[in-house]
């Protein structure tokens, strides 16, 4: 997964004036230098924006989706503790965007051993997301289909086994990010900080020196994607059919739900993990890709994918939980006790009692 960076770049013209912001990012042949003003102007003004909204909702939704899970549902249960693992990943994933929406408005200041752990946590819990969401959709297969199978043991035992490997491989994926991401500084009076022309100090977090762990990197995710994606639509595919049966007293609004998680799941992470693909033909300096025009319209795909994609840890909680009736019943208990206990004072000092002891009230 590449986070564009957006903090300098090098324009030399007759007169050695420089124009601010844009950004340095590919070298083709010795001496021509591919300028991306427009789409690294376009990424500093829009992704921040998004990427904090994005933080917004995620935190509040997965939030509550923890909360009750975990004050109103059994933990014990295979689908209960997915959808918690699920919305925790997500969670973890949220966490890094507000460090990515400070890099791309100034770029990577907050030091080397930042730039590893922020990259770690971030990707750990992109990729638990990820598989949490497949398996999850692998239980749903199996419930249905399978119902009487040993796979549906509701032993809490399997729960915490399954839980804990999936965290192992996402810990495990994600490790190349923090070892092979680093802080890189050019001292150069070539560059031009996007938010301090008077800087010549440019810092980035990225696989500084490391292209091949770079883009064994992007093809993983690439095969994380497409492995979940067959997965996912095969699964929901049978189930659609299963619940489609003449016999099969389905709701309308369940067929609906299915349909949308596979498709909002493919447009989601489809086009950026085209985009990321892409971009790794261009680092391969792989014709027409080593065009600059081309590069820069990627690079465009790059940002919009991009955050399309990653408002996807927003949508599960409505996806999975928000939309089931059970999760609504637990909400508006949750929220009629909660609005109960703050009215409660407001009641009993809302009342005034005359001499004779007679009780009245203000409202």
């Amino acid at each position: 997964m590449k986070v564009q960076t957006i903090t300098e770049y090098q324009h030399e013209t007759s007169t050695t004036e420089y124009e601010t912001p844009t950004t340095l990012d590919y070298y083709y042949g010795e001496s021509d230098i591919c300028i991306k003003k427009n789409s690294i102007q376009f990424a500093t003004a829009v992704t921040p924006v998004i990427f904090l909204i994005i933080v917004l909702f995620s935190c509040v939704g997965n939030t509550l989706v923890v909360w009750v899970l975990v004050k109103y549902e059994n933990l014990r249960s295979l689908t209960n503790t997915f959808l918690l693992n699920l919305a925790l990943s997500d969670l973890i994933f949220t966490f890094g965007l507000p460090f990515w929406a400070y890099y791309y408005m100034y770029g990577w200041t907050l030091g080397d051993p930042a730039c590893k752990a922020v990259n770690f946590v971030f990707y750990t819990g992109y990729y638990s997301s990820i598989i949490f969401l497949t398996v999850l959709t692998v239980h749903r297969y199996m419930a249905v289909v399978h119902p009487m199978s040993v796979v549906m043991s509701r032993k809490s035992l399997h729960c915490y086994v399954t839980s804990i490997l999936i965290w192992i491989i996402s810990l495990c994926a994600a490790i190349p990010q923090a070892k092979f991401n680093s802080v890189e500084k050019h001292h150069t009076d070539n560059f031009v900080h996007a938010q301090n022309n008077h800087t010549d100090v440019i810092q980035l977090c990225d696989f500084v020196g490391e292209i091949n762990w770079k883009l064994a990197t992007t093809y993983m995710q690439n095969s994380f994607f497409v492995t979940a994606f067959v997965i996912i639509a095969f699964c929901y595919t049978v189930i659609l059919g299963r619940l489609l049966r003449p016999t099969s007293h389905t709701r309308r609004k369940t067929v609906q739900l299915i349909l949308f998680i596979v498709v909002f799941f493919f447009l989601g992470w489809g086009p950026y993990n085209v985009a990321i693909f892409l971009d790794s033909l261009i680092a391969w300096e792989i014709s027409p890709f080593n065009d600059c025009e081309l590069s820069e319209s990627i690079d465009y795909w790059m940002y919009v994918s991009q955050m399309v994609a990653f408002s996807h840890c927003c949508l599960n909680p409505v996806f999975y939980v928000f939309m089931g009736i059970k999760f609504r019943n637990h909400l508006k208990k949750m929220l009629w006790t909660y609005c109960r206990n703050n009215t409660e004072p407001q009641n009993r000092n809302s009342r005034l009692i005359y001499s004779n002891g007679e009780e009245i009230s203000m409202y």
